[in-house]
């Protein structure tokens, strides 16, 4: 039988007695929770998920939440006051001491909040903990993505129907974030970047009012969400013919792309897949114009906490979903970048976002 999702983050959290995911109110929200509890819906403010030894996991949450809680994993207790939600994190906690807090999201004040109730912990970081369990997706996570990325991939070949001359960036973002939610979509990954002309050479543009012109450059990055988990990708197209400059870009950034993809297996260093891409675009007349990292982990949170970048040190294994995107950017003229979301494989890799990457011209 395989492990639940609640064992393989005890077993990861190496000096640990239990691990609280604290789920407090917007923005601090942790995607953390739905992943241990592997709940489809709800908001779960003022929520605490405990693993504790041997993989146990109690889940505490309002009344408010309890029809939803119960049809996810682990043992839900429902409070109705402050003081039912003390008495239930005490039991969760009775005879831990050293307990894993996720420092990269967990507020100040829910810790305090804890280590208040509970008399005689310890708080230490377990966000490495949690990085490496979620790093490392299972079927579920798999399927979800897959789905995310059908419905991008659909919305990346019908990008070019939605261009023509004067139409603004905002008016196109709009359509393809409709589009992404008429074929399923649960919600963006993030913010849609629709960028043409020189403003494509800002890497996080968000779209103005700028309209489309004859020439221009129009980079778009954007993803969708599937029982909350992610895709991203990016498409560089052009209407009209662009400045040969651009044209020799798209040209050396599609060849650093399938350099570094072709890095991508399970046991390889993280980093070899961004060396790779960086020195073809490093040995071009393009030195210097990559600007970012290779790739990214993905998961529930478009960035998770894999980092295909030059000083790297992970490893990357079986199980992760990274990005593969690089890109050349020329203040005052444009950028392009061209992206991807790849599943790390043993033997390589799998691509799960799919569209046309010849250099296309509307």
């Amino acid at each position: 039988m395989s492990e639940s999702r609640a064992e393989r983050l005890i077993s990861n959290a190496e000096g640990m007695d239990a691990v609280v995911i604290a789920n407090d109110g917007e923005p601090f929200l942790d995607s953390t929770f739905w992943y241990i509890t592997e709940q489809g819906s709800g908001t779960f403010e003022g929520s605490f998920a405990i693993v504790g030894p041997g993989g146990s996991l109690d889940v505490i949450v309002s009344v408010l939440e309890e029809e939803g809680a119960r049809e996810g994993a682990g043992d839900v207790h429902v409070y109705h006051n402050r003081e039912e939600r003390d008495a239930f994190l005490r039991d969760a906690l009775r005879g831990c001491s050293r307990v894993g807090f996720n420092f990269h999201s967990a507020t100040y004040a829910a810790v305090e909040y804890v280590k208040k109730t509970v008399d005689g912990i310890e708080a230490v970081d377990a966000a490495g903990a949690i990085d490496a369990t979620v790093s490392v997706k299972d079927e579920k996570e798999i399927s979800a993505t897959r789905e995310a990325c059908r419905i991008s991939s659909i919305v990346a070949g019908e990008i070019p129907d939605m261009l023509s001359e004067g139409v603004s960036e905002k008016e196109v973002a709009a359509r393809m974030d409709n589009r992404m939610r008429e074929l399923g979509g649960t919600g963006n990954a993030f913010d849609t970047i629709a960028a043409f002309g020189a403003y494509s050479s800002q890497p996080h543009h968000m779209p103005c009012d700028y309209r489309l012109r004859s020439g221009d450059t129009a980079l778009f990055d954007f993803g969708t969400k599937y029982n909350r988990y992610c895709s991203d990708m990016t498409r560089t197209v052009f209407l009209g013919k662009p400045p040969e400059i651009l044209e020799r870009a798209y040209e050396v950034v599609l060849e650093a792309q399938a350099a570094g993809i072709a890095e991508y297996r399970d046991g390889a260093p993280a980093n070899a897949a961004d060396l790779a891409a960086r020195k073809i675009i490093d040995d071009s007349e393009f030195k210097g114009r990559f600007i970012h990292s290779f790739g990214h982990g993905i998961g529930m949170d478009v960035h998770q906490a894999i980092y295909v970048a030059p000083r790297s040190t992970q490893i990357l294994r079986a199980g992760n979903i990274v990005s593969a995107e690089p890109g050349v950017y020329i203040p005052g003229v444009g950028g392009i970048r061209i992206e991807d979301t790849c599943l790390i494989t043993e033997d390589g890799c799998e691509v799960l976002t799919s569209f046309d990457h010849s250099f296309t011209v509307v």
